[in-house]
C-alpha cells in the first residue's frame, strides 16, 4: 500500500504543473500543494500506524485536504460533490470511531497487536459485534464500497485533474486495506462465525457493485463520470475476493489493489492530457481527438485494455488470479466465474464507447479544434510511462504478485 499510495502521488505530481497551472491561479497553488502533501501524508500515516486511534486522526487529516483539493479547481460545481463527500466521509469516520471506542472500553487497549491478542479473552461479545458493525460499515463507507458509493463519480468528475488521478489510484483503497485489516486480523480469528456472516456481507454487495456501476458506466456520457463508474466496480472486485476468506481470494484482491491504481492512474493521466485542450470531456465532443493528439490516446487505449483485463496488461493478472479463487469456491464457483467474464464484457463495452469517440467519431470542425495537439511534454511523458507500466507489470508480475502472497498469507495465518 505504500507503494500503491507514494507511486501515485510522486506520478501525478510529476505530471502536474501543466495541468495545475491551467486550472488553479497561480496565488493559490502553494495552499494546494500544501493541501496534497497534507492528505498524502495522512494516507501514508494510515497504511503504517499501528494503533486504531491514530488511523483514525490520520484519516480525518486526509480526508480534509482531500475536500480542500477537489473543491480546489476552476468548477464551481466542486462545492456541492465535496459537501457531499463530506457529510459522508463524516458518518464513516463517526462509524469507525463508535466501533473503536467501544473495542477499547471492552479490551482496553488501541493497539492493533494488543486487540488481536485480547479480544480472544472477552467474555461479553455482544460489544464486539456492534464494534465490528460499525467499522466494518464506517470503512465500506470510506471505501466506496456499493451503494455507499454516491460521493464518488461528482468528487471525481469536478476535482482538478490531477487530484482525481491522486485520489482515484489510492484514496478509496487505502480505507478499504484497513477495512481488510480489521476483519481479517482483529475479528476473523476471534469472533465466532465472523468469517462466514463477512462473507455473506461483502459477497451481494460486492456483485451488485460490479454489475450496477459496470451498467451505468456505459450509458455514462461525460468522460470523467464513466470513469468513476468504473472505479466504483473495481472496488467490488478487489470486495469479492475479499469475501472468499481464502489466501487465492486475498491475494487476487491485493493484486487488484496495485493493478487497478496502474489502469485507473494511466487512464485519468490521460483525460488530464485531453483536457488540456478539450474542456468539454462529453464522449460526444471529443471526435477527431486521436488524429491531434495521436500519443495521449494511444495511452488511454493501453491503460483501458488492463481494466478490461486483456491478456499481457497488468489487469490481466489479477482477475485470472480472481477467476481462480473463485472456483475454489464448490458451491457459487461457476456463478461467480460468470459474474466476473460479464462484467469483463461490460467493460470491454464501455472502454470501447472511450476509444469510438477518440478514434471513430467525426472530429469537432471549429477554429480552436483545429489549434489542438498534444499535451505538454512533462505531463505526456509520464502518462506514457504508467502506461506502459500496466505492460510490464502484466508481463513480469513477480514483484506484487510476491507482495499478494505474503499479505495473504500474513493475514489469514491465524485462521486457516
Amino acid at each position: 500500500m505504500l507503494l500503491v499510495v507514494t507511486g501515485a502521488s510522486a506520478a501525478a505530481l510529476l505530471a502536474a504543473k501543466p495541468s495545475i497551472d491551467q486550472q488553479i491561479e497561480y496565488s493559490r497553488q502553494p495552499l494546494f500543494y500544501s493541501a496534497w502533501l497534507l492528505a498524502l501524508s495522512g494516507l501514508v500515516g494510515i497504511v503504517v500506524a499501528a494503533d486504531a486511534f491514530n488511523i483514525f486522526v490520520f484519516m480525518e487529516i486526509s480526508s480534509l485536504a482531500s475536500y480542500i483539493l477537489i473543491a480546489g479547481g476552476p468548477n464551481r460545481r466542486a462545492l456541492p460533490a465535496v459537501f457531499k463527500y463530506l457529510m459522508m466521509g463524516t458518518i464513516g469516520a463517526t462509524f469507525y470511531l463508535i466501533g473503536v471506542g467501544l473495542i477499547y472500553m471492552m479490551t482496553g487497549t488501541l493497539n492493533l497487536a494488543d486487540m488481536q491478542a485480547r479480544i480472544g479473552d472477552v467474555t461479553e461479545i455482544n460489544p464486539i459485534l456492534i464494534a465490528a458493525g460499525f467499522i466494518t460499515i464506517g470503512l465500506a463507507l470510506k471505501a466506496a464500497v456499493f451503494p455507499l458509493h454516491v460521493w464518488v463519480p461528482n468528487a471525481y468528475a469536478y476535482a482538478p485533474h490531477m487530484v482525481t488521478v491522486f485520489l482515484a489510484a489510492c484514496a478509496t483503497k487505502v480505507a478499504m486495506y484497513v477495512l481488510i485489516r480489521f476483519d481479517y486480523m482483529i475479528f476473523q480469528g476471534n469472533l465466532t462465525d465472523h468469517v462466514m456472516q463477512f462473507a455473506w456481507f461483502a459477497m451481494p454487495l460486492a456483485i451488485l457493485g460490479i454489475l450496477i456501476a459496470s451498467a451505468v458506466a456505459i450509458f455514462e456520457g461525460h468522460l470523467k463520470r464513466l470513469l468513476a463508474s468504473s472505479s466504483i466496480a473495481q472496488i467490488g472486485y478487489i470486495l469479492l475476493g475479499v469475501s472468499f476468506v481464502s489466501i487465492a481470494g486475498l491475494s487476487a484482491s491485493t493484486m487488484h489493489l496495485f493493478n487497478h491504481a496502474l489502469a485507473k492512474g494511466g487512464l485519468f493521466l490521460g483525460v488530464a492530457c485531453i483536457a488540456y485542450h478539450y474542456r468539454d470531456l462529453r464522449l460526444s465532443q471529443l471526435g477527431g481527438a486521436s488524429s491531434r493528439m495521436p500519443w495521449t490516446c494511444a495511452t488511454i487505449v493501453v491503460s483501458g485494455l488492463s481494466l478490461v483485463g486483456v491478456p499481457g496488461t497488468a489487469g490481466f493478472i489479477s482477475k485470472w488470479l480472481l477467476i481462480n479463487a473463485a472456483l475454489q469456491n464448490e458451491k457459487w464457483g461457476w456463478w461467480l466465474v460468470a459474474i466476473i467474464l460479464v462484467s469483463s464484457l461490460m467493460a470491454v463495452v464501455y472502454v470501447w464507447r472511450i476509444v469510438e469517440a477518440l478514434y471513430f467519431k467525426e472530429p469537432v470542425d471549429n477554429a480552436e479544434a483545429a489549434k489542438i495537439s498534444e499535451a505538454p511534454i512533462q505531463l505526456l511523458f509520464i502518462t506514457g510511462v504508467v502506461a506502459l507500466m500496466n505492460i510490464y507489470f502484466g508481463l513480469f508480475p513477480q514483484l506484487p504478485l510476491a507482495l499478494a502472497d505474503s499479505t495473504a498469507a500474513l493475514l489469514l495465518g491465524n485462521i486457516l
